[in-house]
């Protein structure tokens, strides 16, 4: 299919305009955008959008989320991540999710996706208590259907869970902890094997807009020739290595516990930080931290509203971009945000940072903001040479926002529109490698009604299976709270809060 749109607004978010908004005509052909100008006429085969009122930019890169979540959106509140994820991770139990399911689940995560403007998720999918070929199979096969572009993970934890954290073994039963400890992680071996077998199965389906990523869940849960193995292996094959580092303080004292140094140091001194790597969160880092991030070219998908969320404290914006690290914008999971819409997370980004310090100057810049939703993103995500920005040669995915909406009246800065007016209902039109997922504001590749209804049907089961779960890993709670208090109050380098840290330091 050949597009042309006729005259629009657009903002680029190239090297030259960047933000900016133009007059332009933009030719789409074969997924490419082959052409963008002032003086640009269709081609009889051409299916011609009229641009008058409409602003075109590229579709936004969640460079950071889980869609194993779905299903557990708006289930909790008022819980720190450690004890978060006892609940919505369940380490005890049968948690294993049926492929069926699993098609479900990222269906619909692919909708409300593309219907809110996003083109690229950075899926870290994953599945408790372990994931297989089967399982990864459904969420390629779901996104192969519904022509979203994504990276998606083996995500891979080869640690019992509760050695992963600190302190947490002084309050537990020992009849937990040997139950946990009992528990089949994968091996190194297993997980390089399975991951190569990815790459060759899956890497570059759906005309190359999906591939899959390797990701070791955090420094601290996995080995360390895991951590490396697959670093080379992302290398190896021009992919995506995404690791959660420093999130929350309790990640902070961990390294100290573990490794008697930060994590960031730690995998520095083993060779797991590369330009393929990019760091979920990044929030807990010390100044030296950002140095070798900076130095190694590795990115971090910041997601503002998951740490507001759980907790996590608040990422050092500024110092982050002064140190000359890419910044991705990320929705984390419909668990710890409840939503994968990225104008959201856009929208917190731009505003949280202006709070932490009264410098007008260094607060964060509309321009910073988007191109981090977008080029920023995408080179997080080792796509930046095909998607990100508007330009000839790269891959046609974007979306067209009606301007005549209340978002956009009055019409002033479009950019500045974007980031602090529009929440995803001017959103008229998504293309993504050049087709059209999203047409009229509705999705053209699936049956939302219809899924949405097989939903329905089988939600008080998922419902009863879910708070079977969550009463079995209540066991936990008691432990994981005091180690999270003991965390709190131990004294670290750095304070991600926005309280005075004093204050409940020990």
């Amino acid at each position: 299919m050949s597009i042309f749109i006729r005259n629009a607004n657009v903002i680029t978010m190239d090297a030259i305009s960047g933000t900016t908004p133009l007059t332009r005509s933009i030719r789409i052909e074969n997924g490419v955008i082959t052409a963008i100008g002032t003086d640009l006429e269709p081609q009889p085969s051409d299916r011609v959008i009229d641009g008058r009122d409409r602003l075109v930019a590229p579709g936004f890169v969640n460079a950071h989320t889980h869609s194993w979540e779905m299903l557990y959106k708006g289930r909790y509140d008022n819980l720190p991540l450690e004890l978060w994820m006892a609940l919505s991770y369940p380490i005890l139990g049968d948690s294993r999710v049926a492929p069926d399911l699993i098609r479900l689940r990222t269906k619909l995560f692919a909708i409300e996706s593309l219907k809110a403007g996003v083109t690229t998720v950075v899926d870290d999918v994953l599945e408790t208590p372990g994931q297989d070929r089967e399982q990864l199979t459904a969420v390629f096969d779901s996104y192969d259907e519904l022509g979203i572009r994504a990276n998606i993970s083996g995500h891979v934890i080869s640690k019992p869970f509760i050695d992963t954290l600190p302190f947490v073994t002084e309050y537990l039963p020992d009849s937990i902890i040997k139950e946990v400890r009992g528990m089949s992680v994968p091996t190194t071996d297993e997980y390089l094997a399975f991951s190569r077998n990815a790459f060759g199965t899956h890497h570059g389906r759906g005309n190359g807009r999906l591939r899959y990523m390797v990701a070791p869940s955090g420094p601290q849960r996995v080995e360390s020739d895991l951590l490396v193995g697959a670093t080379e292996m992302a290398r190896e094959f021009d992919a995506e290595c995404h690791v959660h580092v420093l999130e929350t303080k309790t990640q902070l004292v961990t390294g100290d516990e573990m490794y008697g140094q930060s994590l960031v140091a730690y995998m520095n001194s083993i060779g797991a930080l590369s330009p393929n790597t990019t760091f979920a969160h990044g929030i807990w880092l010390t100044d030296a931290d950002m140095e070798m991030i900076a130095d190694a070219g590795t990115s971090i998908s910041h997601n503002p509203i998951s740490n507001l969320k759980l907790g996590s404290g608040i990422a050092a914006w500024r110092k982050l971009q002064n140190a000359g690290i890419n910044l991705g914008l990320g929705t984390d999971g419909c668990s710890s945000s409840d939503s994968p819409r990225m104008l959201d997370v856009i929208k917190m980004a731009a505003l949280l940072h202006k709070v932490t310090d009264p410098d007008y100057t260094s607060w964060p810049r509309v321009d910073e903001v988007l191109a981090a939703a977008t080029i920023g993103g995408a080179k997080s995500a080792v796509l930046d040479d095909s998607i990100g920005s508007l330009e000839v040669g790269k891959q046609a995915d974007l979306v067209i926002y009606n301007l005549e909406t209340m978002a956009f009246t009055p019409r002033q800065k479009l950019d500045n529109q974007l980031v602090y007016s529009e929440n995803g209902s001017s959103i008229e039109t998504v293309i993504v490698n050049g087709q059209i997922v999203v047409d009229g504001g509705e999705v053209t590749t699936a049956d939302e009604v219809a899924l949405r209804a097989e939903l329905t049907e089988r939600l008080d089961e998922i419902v009863a299976w879910q708070d079977n779960l969550d009463d079995q890993n209540k066991v936990l709670t008691d432990a994981f709270s005091k180690m999270y208090h003991r965390a709190m109050s131990t004294h670290g380098p750095v304070n991600r809060f926005s309280g005075d840290e004093k204050a409940w330091l020990a």
